[in-house]
């Protein structure tokens, strides 16, 4: 039995779940998510509990038990009370900037990157050297924070680019350390 996808999700009061044989749809506060199931795995709710269970005890019913109670979780959680990722972008001349709904970066390349987000992520520049990304669905806003980084990844021997915050960057020595 899968350690994960025994736990029940336990909805708050303010989030409303609908199932279905082919979908799943969460309602909250922030909005709403909808995701499709697999025949290998239904969804029962009781009592503002919802439980996942396989159908057999095959390898891909087994794969999919863990991996639909955590995203049916992850959809509770993401209506009530959302995600936010943040990048700290560290260098000498690297800024952020919003300019209308466009995410203007200066990363040290001869020309600005100008990213437009989708209309379900909110962008905030609080300061030029931080990036807060949030949203409803964690899948999503962890795939728009990986592209920003993608621009310019850190580097290991200044430590310039675009980090998450938090993340530890493993610094090497140059050349002339060695001397």
């Amino acid at each position: 039995m899968s350690r994960i996808g025994k736990m029940p999700i336990s909805l708050s009061n303010q989030a409303k779940i609908e199932i279905s044989e082919a979908n799943v749809k969460v309602t909250g506060p922030k909005g709403t998510l909808e995701q499709a199931l697999v025949a290998q795995v239904t969804l029962q709710e009781e009592n503002g509990v919802v439980t996942v269970q396989r159908v057999d005890d095959s390898k891909k019913s087994r794969a999919m038990h863990g991996l639909y109670r955590m995203l049916v979780s992850n959809m509770v959680e993401g209506v009530t009370k959302g995600f936010t990722r943040k990048l700290e972008i560290a260098g000498i001349g690297y800024r952020a900037e919003l300019k209308n709904d466009l995410l203007a970066l200066t990363l040290g390349y001869s020309h600005m990157i100008y990213f437009k987000a989708p209309d379900s992520i909110k962008i905030e520049v609080p300061d030029q050297t931080t990036i807060l990304i949030s949203g409803i669905d964690k899948a999503l806003v962890g795939q728009i924070a990986a592209k920003i980084r993608s621009f310019r990844k850190p580097e290991p021997y200044r430590g310039k680019g675009i980090k998450y915050a938090g993340e530890v960057i493993r610094r090497k020595e140059g050349k002339a350390a060695g001397k």
